[in-house]
């Protein structure tokens, strides 16, 4: 997708994605540290790599 070509909310939904990849990095490390919900975090934060690899493919 390029983003010429993109208007409204498509031209956002990067931006958006990539504020769910932080929030979803921040809550699985902080599950992590803190010894809790071990599985959760894991999820969270392969959660955050797919979103990650999906900005990445918009975005190319």
């Amino acid at each position: 997708m390029n983003s010429e070509t993109l208007t409204g909310i498509g031209a956002a939904a990067p931006a958006i994605a990539m504020l769910g990849v932080f929030a979803c990095v921040a809550g699985g490390s902080y599950l992590l540290i803190k010894g809790r919900e071990r599985k959760r975090a894991l999820l969270m934060l392969v959660m955050a790599a797919v979103l990650l690899a999906n900005v990445l493919i918009w975005t190319l």
